[in-house]
């Protein structure tokens, strides 16, 4: 049976919008003006100042580092002979069943550290405040990745209403699932391991109208603890999983010298599938002299396949641009894996990588197929018990690799 990537029938659909666009040249619907190149960085939400970085920036590290600097001169008393452990959640749709159910698993091996730093982007947006905040979050984790439908993430449009609109389907179910979880009580979990124990949350979206990654700081966020910030946090995951054209984008308000506009923001995967931390930080870190802890682990969950997917390619122009698609998607990935290697290797931080293996090969109808995220749940439920499939290189950089990873 050939394998389906993640989000096939986005891509196929996403196709058909693309050249019928080109073809119709269909007009736009109505937004605020965009956030003027040279004003990015002084564009602040109303009430909520410094919540995200413009990592692509010299600005946005700063301030980044700042924040770290800050957080250590307020939070808990830090003890750095003990080891910090960052995790990583990657984009992948549906596949996202196979990081929920390894942090599962890996909980009840007993040997599931609490992380220092947690990041997400897509559905590994979905996963990170639960992983954050630990086991007590596992069965929120099992229900949404197990018990979840088609229905319970968007409403199909019909194609015209596709083509006039700005996307394919209409996600106010899946904002209303992330609501029913990410309530006020979350927040104040969140802000107090922020706050008080110096952990970190960041999700990652992609600022369409710049062409450039957003790094949310979600525990400072939550810590300003009003319902606005509450909506923003959720928005944020909405946007983090808002697959473009297959899914309509998210609007952000704005402002500039008392001047309001609007930002587009699209799923993170548009420009990275999975991020650790901007390279350029460690060196700003060290410049400023931030203390850090003797050991440090990295642990990437990539939620897809790494093998490369046969397809036989139909000759037609829609067909042909589904395949540049899902392939760039794919190769897009591994080159962020070795990204992201080559900074732990710089900062001297143990690399430990795990992804959907070629042994998994359970069939999927269509997506957000219930029975199929099941089987991949309990596959990835049994690799975090195991707790041997952690390879300390990306795919491809030595032909044996697999260790277990540090205890």
């Amino acid at each position: 049976m050939k394998k389906r990537s993640p989000y096939s029938l986005f891509r196929r659909q996403t196709a058909i919008l693309i050249a019928i666009c080109c073809l119709s040249a269909c007009g736009a619907l109505e937004r605020k003006a965009s956030v003027p190149p040279r004003q990015m960085g002084e564009a602040k939400i109303a009430g909520m100042d410094g919540v995200r970085y413009l990592v692509a920036s010299e600005a946005g590290i700063n301030q980044m580092a700042a924040d770290v600097m800050a957080l250590r001169k307020t939070a808990n008393s830090i003890d750095f002979t003990q080891a910090a452990n960052y995790l990583s959640l990657s984009g992948g749709g549906d596949d996202g069943a196979y990081g929920a159910g390894l942090l599962i698993g890996w909980t009840e091996r007993g040997n599931r550290p609490n992380f220092n730093l947690v990041t997400g982007i897509s559905t590994g947006a979905l996963i990170a405040p639960f992983a954050y905040l630990g086991k007590e979050y596992d069965p929120v984790l099992r229900d949404v990745y197990t018990q979840i439908g088609p229905d319970d993430i968007f409403i199909k449009r019909n194609l015209l209403s596709g083509i006039l609109g700005d996307g394919l389907s209409d996600t106010t179910p899946l904002f209303a699932l992330i609501s029913k979880h990410v309530d006020h009580a979350l927040l104040k979990r969140i802000a107090y391991e922020y706050s008080v124990n110096g952990r970190w949350l960041l999700i990652g979206t992609s600022n369409l109208d710049a062409g450039v990654p957003v790094v949310w700081n979600m525990g400072k966020i939550a810590g300003i603890g009003t319902p606005e910030a509450l909506e923003l946090f959720r928005k944020i995951l909405l946007a983090s999983a808002s697959i473009p054209g297959a899914f309509s984008p998210i609007m952000f308000d704005f402002e500039v010298a008392g001047q309001t506009f609007q930002e587009m923001h699209v799923d993170g995967g548009a420009i990275t599938q999975v991020f650790l931390y901007p390279s350029a930080l460690a060196q700003r870190g060290k410049d400023m002299k931030i203390k850090l802890h003797n050991q440090r682990n990295a642990y990437i969950i990539r939620n897809s396949r790494l093998d490369p997917e046969w397809r036989d390619t139909q000759r037609g122009t829609l067909s042909i641009i589904s395949r540049a698609i899902s392939s760039l998607i794919q190769t897009q990935g591994i080159g962020d894996l070795y990204r992201i290697y080559h900074t732990t290797q710089l900062d001297g931080v143990n690399f430990n990588l795990t992804f959907i293996g070629p042994d998994f090969n359970f069939p999927r109808k269509t997506e957000f197929d219930t029975e199929y995220m099941r089987a991949l749940f309990q596959y990835g439920y049994a690799r975090g018990i195991e707790g041997k499939e952690w390879q300390r290189y990306p795919p491809g950089y030595k032909s044996s690799y697999t260790e277990e990873a540090p205890k």
